[in-house]
């Protein structure tokens, strides 16, 4: 076949694929490393409410949670793609299967807050490396468009059954003992997906022309870091703080020497000529704001019914079993999707769902502990979703000639990731903004004793409505607590709204830059490199 952007890849054979030497036992290997990272990723989400209780969390702290973990993914996948090419994909997953288990133990014993941070950042650089790590493994071995589709459609899967699965986990052992035990369960899965790779998926290398590109990684890090630390400060600190408007500007410019480096690197980490490819380009831009709709509302569900409503952790799963779990009981499906339909249609039709579901969010009570409004909005994003991932993951891969799978995947990933780093911070940004506005005012226009009044406006001002909200009903200020509750269910319902018109902005995006862009079509054994049967040169195929 050849690709859209004119490049051949290498012909191979599709029969009796999956009786190949390697091919199973590698999808097997690649699908449990990428359950594990998104098991890792997915935890906290329905924790939050017990670390708030446990560990006396507060709304920003909560968010760098998440954020530790999603900033060490994004930062280092770049550099986890290089290291892949360069000393074997099998390695690199067991090597970030096992700093998942060092970042687990650490979380599962964590006093305080900042140690459950630290926990989620060495499991965050370990999911970094499954993640691309898994996908180009499995792009290695497929042979044919089609087989590329089923591998991509149980790869992307079992990383949303990950997060599904997740929420059960937590909510089990929250029920039966203390939240720490769902972190020792995470640690015996990564030892199993550390035995799994090593033992039964076949090594995969691209080192020809790769290596470690030092300044480009350290100016992408330190100007990820500062933007991202700076959008979650921003809502409890203040816009206007110095150090605020310090770390955006010297973030920016750190971004901004980042690409002038990687257009003059002789090995970039990030190669700018991939971004030459329409379908590459679009799909990149359209994977960060449409992951930011998506994580962002997965957050913003955790939040509401964690720490706002305070609702069982069992009951927290029930919405993430339909968040997550449609991309992996749709995994035939979208194969056989990602095979036959044009990925523009793929692409436009999820955004367009999560967009939906994430408005109907909006309309939700936040006084109503009911878990039944929730299940047409998460059922509608969970399937736009399932639609949504596969397709820009085929994207990517199928965009670009093989030599550059490695480095393909990792962009995708750490762009796809980058939206999930966001979702949180931009939405935990608005929420918390717009509930501690609504809280001031409207407990300055209230009629509550003085000092019930005093101390919530002080218990306020130092950690926010969530504090006010969580206060025990004979503790000072915890009069209160309606006024809290009401003013994050504003909040709240404002943050479903900013994912749903990133939904529809990823949704217009799609429509209007791959107009014309077509599914990839099956390799034909029987074509050499870029010639027909019969000799003639192969018309190039849109992806």
């Amino acid at each position: 076949m050849t690709l859209n952007n004119g490049t051949t890849t290498s012909s191979g054979p599709s029969a009796g694929a999956a009786r190949r030497p390697g091919y199973a036992g590698t999808l097997a290997a690649a699908s449990c490393a990428v359950f594990v990272a998104q098991l890792a990723n997915a935890l906290p989400a329905s924790l939050n409410g017990l670390f708030q209780q446990d560990l006396g969390t507060h709304g920003s702290q909560l968010t760098w949670i998440t954020a530790a973990f999603m900033i060490a993914v994004v930062v280092f996948e770049f550099t986890f793609g290089v290291l892949g090419d360069l000393f074997g994909r099998r390695k690199l997953i067991a090597a970030g299967a096992a700093m998942v288990v060092a970042g687990s133990i650490v979380s599962s014993l964590a006093p305080n807050v900042q140690t459950l941070w630290v926990g989620a950042a060495l499991n965050g650089l370990g999911a970094g490396a499954m993640f691309p790590g898994s996908l180009t493994m499995i792009a290695d071995v497929a042979r044919s468009a089609r087989e590329r589709a089923r591998a991509i459609a149980l790869w992307s899967g079992f990383l949303s059954a990950g997060a599904a699965v997740s929420p059960l986990i937590g909510g089990v052992f929250a029920k039966t003992g203390s939240w720490r035990g769902s972190y020792m369960v995470l640690v015996v899965l990564a030892l199993a997906s550390v035995v799994l790779s090593l033992s039964m998926a076949k090594e995969s290398k691209a080192a020809e022309g790769r290596r470690l590109d030092i300044p480009g990684q350290i100016t992408f890090a330190l100007g990820l870091i500062l933007v991202l630390y700076a959008a979650v400060e921003g809502p409890e600190k203040g816009w206007g703080e110095p150090d605020i408007i310090g770390a955006f500007v010297v973030g920016a410019c750190f971004l901004i020497a980042f690409i002038l480096i990687e257009r003059r690197a002789d090995s970039p980490i990030l190669n700018l000529t991939l971004f030459k490819d329409r379908a590459f380009t679009v799909g990149s831009i359209v994977a960060v704001i449409g992951m930011i709709a998506f994580l962002g509302a997965c957050f913003t569900t955790s939040m509401w019914l964690g720490p706002v409503q305070h609702q069982d952790p069992l009951r927290v799963a029930v919405p993430f079993l339909l968040l997550q779990g449609p991309a992996f009981v749709l995994i035939p499906v979208v194969s056989r999707l990602l095979h036959r339909v044009a990925p523009n249609w793929l692409l436009t039709t999820g955004f367009l769902l999560m967009a939906v579901g994430s408005f109907l969010c909006t309309r939700l009570d936040v006084t109503d502990t009911s878990l039944t409004p929730f299940v047409l909005p998460t059922l509608l994003i969970g399937i736009g979703f399932a639609l949504g991932v596969s397709s820009i993951t085929a994207v990517a891969l199928n965009s670009v000639p093989g030599r550059l799978a490695g480095m393909a995947s990792a962009t995708t990933n750490m762009l796809r990731d980058l939206g999930f780093a966001l979702g949180p911070v931009v939405v935990g940004a608005v929420a918390l903004s717009r509930a501690g506005d609504t809280f001031s005012s409207n407990l300055a226009g209230s009629d509550l004793p003085p000092d019930q009044l005093g101390a919530a406006t002080e218990i306020g001002q130092a950690a926010g409505p969530i504090a006010v909200n969580s206060l025990p009903p004979e503790a000072p200020g915890s009069a209160a607590q309606s006024i809290a509750l009401d003013a994050l269910g504003s909040g709240y319902s404002l943050a479903y709204m900013v994912c749903a018109v990133a939904a529809l902005v990823a949704a217009i995006v799609t429509v209007v830059g791959m107009a014309g862009v077509r599914a990839p079509q099956e390799l034909d054994t029987e074509h050499t490199a870029g010639k027909t049967p019969s000799g003639q040169p192969q018309t190039p195929t849109a992806v």
